[in-house]
């Protein structure tokens, strides 16, 4: 039995489109990408709607201390960790250290950061969101390796918030 072309009606239904667009804010996506033999949907969100959702919209009450109040709840630190700073996972998906394969990672120990560096790709649900540092800093470690598998609050980043 031959199965039936989907009706637009049916692709289009306002109550799937945005359970999609649910989805996306509830995992940080920006994009999201479907299509079978007939039918196409495309979902993307502005460039300014992604820079909030990487952290406010992807979790509003847990991705602010994703990145400073761990300081603020943790027992006092000796000097020098009193200045350490985590960047940490917003999502789940796959750790990417550079846009591509061949490309130099966006960044590196040693390297000065801005809360607006690009510090790395989540691959989630086939959608590489680049992900911004939130913090100023220089880079201490980096605790992914490219290609890693990783969890959402899982720390990606170590950073010196003196420099």
């Amino acid at each position: 039995m031959a199965s039936q072309p989907p009706n637009a009606g049916d692709v289009f239904d306002m109550r799937k489109i945005r359970r999609l667009v649910e989805l996306m804010n509830e995992h940080g996506l920006t994009e999201i990408d479907l299509r079978d033999a007939e039918v196409r949907i495309r979902l993307r969100k502005g460039q300014e709607t992604v820079i909030a959702s990487a952290a406010p919209a992807a979790a509003p009450v847990a991705a602010a201390p994703a990145v400073q109040p761990p300081q603020q709840q943790a027992p006092p630190k000796p000097a020098d960790e009193e200045y350490v700073a985590y960047i940490k996972s917003i999502m789940v998906g796959t750790f990417f250290t550079s846009p591509s394969p061949d490309a130099p990672p966006f960044v590196k120990v040693g390297d000065h950061i801005g809360p607006d560096s690009t510090v790395c790709i989540i691959e989630a649900m086939k959608v590489f969101n680049e992900i911004p540092a939130g913090i100023s800093g220089q880079i201490v470690a980096v605790l992914a390796q490219n290609g890693d598998a990783i969890e959402y609050g899982q720390p990606l980043f170590k950073v010196d918030t003196r420099h």
